[in-house]
């Protein structure tokens, strides 16, 4: 098993009902990794404008409201290293944080209109998985437990350097746990993945192709990595759904996209949407090259 995590595991509570589930998984998290935990607050800086007496109090009641928020964690969490943080907004400020502490990784909880047992990402955490230097876990609403009782990670896996990216880190937790990964690559079907103006026999074809093609990539994805049972899943139909719905693992990592800054979380369209509706606890990994779980 590899030594402990470099950098600490990074949640960020507001008092909402989201917070328990984001503390939830950021202790499985932190303790898996052998990580710190950092638990953080963060309410508005003064404003470079307008600093007059209304602002000041408002600033003031915000403040209060962090603090009242890490003290109902510390019941939750219990020994962790508790900040409130001053920023022009929480995105922002657990950004920085975790660029000044190398975090491990970054969690949050849903907004709170998600579903029961589902990832709704809100605004927070729609910031933080534009921009983040580090993967960023989001947990459904309602966790029951912390991971670990399915006993598999799953990565939904396509052969790209963000997908490969994903699966890595994917794999470094599954060493630490000593628990099996699942690959899933999902091909779109029907009108979706036709080749413009083909017909029928060509169209089978080229699914055909492709298929083999998926397969292929999964069975090289699965013999790259080392020392840990993998078995890997070719399934059709809608990506998001069938990714979603997913409910026999523990998480569910998955890459950001074919494109942007490297080290950056940038999302495209199926993470996007896979953090607003999983319900399994998601984990988006930033562009190959990038500060991962160790």
């Amino acid at each position: 098993m590899t030594g402990p995590a470099t950098g600490p595991v990074i949640v960020g509570v507001d008092g909402g009902a989201s917070s328990t589930d984001a503390l939830t998984l950021a202790g499985w998290a932190a303790r898996t990794l052998e990580a710190p935990l950092v638990v953080a607050a963060v309410h508005p800086a003064p404003s470079a404008i307008g600093s007059g007496r209304v602002d000041a109090e408002w600033i003031s009641d915000r403040r209060g409201a962090a603090e009242r928020a890490l003290d109902q964690a510390r019941t939750l969490a219990g020994p962790a290293d508790y900040r409130v943080i001053a920023s022009s907004s929480a995105a922002h400020g657990l950004h920085d944080l975790a660029e000044q502490l190398a975090a491990t990784l970054i969690v949050v909880g849903s907004a709170a209109a998600a579903p029961k047992a589902r990832t709704f990402a809100g605004s927070t955490a729609e910031r933080l998985l534009a921009g983040s230097v580090c993967p960023v876990a989001v947990a459904p609403t309602g966790m029951p437990s912390p991971p670990g009782e399915l006993g598999r990670i799953g990565v939904a896996y396509v052969d790209t350097p963000d997908g490969r990216a994903a699966l890595a880190t994917a794999a470094r937790l599954a060493a630490r746990t000593r628990t099996p990964l699942r690959l899933i690559t999902v091909v779109a079907r029907g009108d979706a993945a036709r080749p413009f103006l083909l017909g029928t026999d060509a169209e089978r074809a080229f699914l055909d192709t492709a298929r083999e093609s998926y397969e292929e990539a999964l069975r090289r994805a699965s013999e790259s990595v080392a020392d840990i049972p993998v078995e890997w899943e070719l399934r059709s139909g809608d990506v998001v759904e069938s990714l979603a719905d997913l409910d026999d693992v523990d998480v569910l990592f998955c890459g950001s996209r074919g494109y942007g800054p490297t080290r950056r979380v940038l999302l495209g369209g199926v993470s996007a949407r896979l953090v607003r509706r999983a319900r399994r606890p998601i984990v988006v990994v930033p562009r190959a090259g990038s500060a991962a779980i160790v």
